[in-house]
């Protein structure tokens, strides 16, 4: 474990903060703790930054070791107030540029860190400061998938501000959000078309007639290994396992996907469902709990029964978080788009990737240089294409 004076070094007359770059296979109990608390205080949330799923994702998805996993707490023993995985990067899109930036895997659908609320621009100062000075960061950092104008992102830009500079969003997406005050009956009355519900009620009464139709949900104490492997399963059968996509198409996406699983029943995040048809399958969603938001993390269905739509009947059902005290939004984690959520999901949620420049001469130079050529690329994309389709070159 490396420990490193953090930037500022205090902030009040108590010791001063420090950074420390951990081993997330090595924690002492008390920093795993002190990671599953900031969890609960967290700024906002994010299940890929908790310590049930990052931890494993950290052992089984980056083998070469890139990610360096930094904590940031008060002092050497007191409150921890941020956790972030970040690495080196060689190249920015196809350029050949040195940088630093927030490591996530593919399967990880946001970016944010776990930082405590209150202390957004402080542990941004820290971080960038830390970066400043160690040997290996260049550049900038690049921030990928953080929420637009929320506290962690408001908070970066005034922190960049602050240290002289700019921090520049580079590519900006919308994907679908449940959020609404309506019970879920006057919510799926509102969000879907008359049309379409009375396709979807005739299309419910056919499946029945194919055997008995059950909605479960996997429920704390209950085995969750035969949910696992059937959604392993039943996704691997579909176009993803077709695309070699599928988690179970690979060994490390299929033991991390079990990994994880299993910790976030134990953590109490993991809210699993199912329709099914004779006791088989036919849709299956995985949605983790972090209150006071939830998150759509996977989903998959049986295309042979595409024509029944139970991916959609699934996500009937699964309104009912609208009804959950402590859930007060839903993100889908979809690409922009999707067709089939984003025609039951109403709301949006924008994500932000941001640059933030480092403060050594040659890199704000470097920053500069690059800020100028993204922004004309940007200008004459966005002439070339319709706005909607603009795309950053990272």
């Amino acid at each position: 474990m490396t420990v490193h004076p953090a930037f500022p070094a205090k902030a009040t007359d108590a010791a001063p903060f420090t950074v420390r770059v951990v081993d997330p296979l090595a924690l002492s109990p008390e920093l795993a703790a002190a990671w599953d608390g900031l969890a609960d205080e967290a700024s906002e949330p994010n299940p890929f930054a908790e310590r049930w799923c990052l931890q494993s994702a950290l052992h089984l998805l980056d083998p070469e070791r890139y990610a360096r996993l930094v904590l940031v707490r008060d002092g050497g023993e007191g409150p921890v107030i941020g956790i972030m995985p970040v690495a080196p990067a060689t190249r920015y899109g196809r350029l050949p540029l040195r940088h630093v930036t927030g490591w996530a895997h593919p399967n990880h659908f946001l970016g944010l860190p776990l930082v405590r609320a209150g202390f957004e621009k402080l542990f941004w100062s820290i971080l960038l400061g830390w970066c400043d000075a160690v040997p290996w960061a260049r550049t900038l950092v690049h921030l990928p998938r953080l929420t637009e104008n929320g506290p962690l992102h408001r908070a970066l830009v005034d922190v960049a501000r602050t240290r002289g500079g700019e921090a520049e969003v580079v590519h900006r997406e919308e994907r679908a959000l449940l959020e609404s005050e309506l019970s879920p009956e006057q919510y799926w009355d509102g969000a879907v078309r008359a049309k379409k519900r009375k396709e979807l009620r005739r299309q419910a009464n056919r499946l029945a007639e194919q055997g008995a139709v059950q909605f479960r949900r996997w429920q704390p104490g209950e085995a969750i290994d035969p949910w696992i492997d059937a959604f392993l399963e039943l996704e691997a059968r579909g176009w993803k396992g077709r695309a070699k996509s599928a988690l179970a198409s690979q060994n490390d996406t299929q033991a991390w996907f079990h990994a994880i699983l299993l910790a976030a029943g134990d953590a109490g995040r993991l809210d699993m469902r199912a329709l099914d048809l004779d006791g088989r399958p036919l849709a299956m969603l995985v949605n983790f709990l972090c209150p006071p938001g939830g998150f759509s993390f996977k989903t998959a269905f049986d295309e042979d029964y595409a024509r029944f739509s139970p991916g959609v009947l699934l996500q009937q059902a699964n309104l009912d978080l609208l009804d959950d005290p402590k859930i007060e939004w839903v993100d889908s984690c979809a690409a922009p788009g999707h067709p089939m959520i984003d025609s039951v999901w109403r709301e949006r949620r924008s994500l932000v990737w941001v640059n933030a420049p480092l403060s050594g001469a040659s890199d704000r130079l470097r920053f500069t240089m690059l800020t100028r050529t993204e922004r004309l690329w940007r200008r004459w994309k966005g002439a070339a294409t319709p706005e909607n389709e603009v795309e950053s070159p990272t």
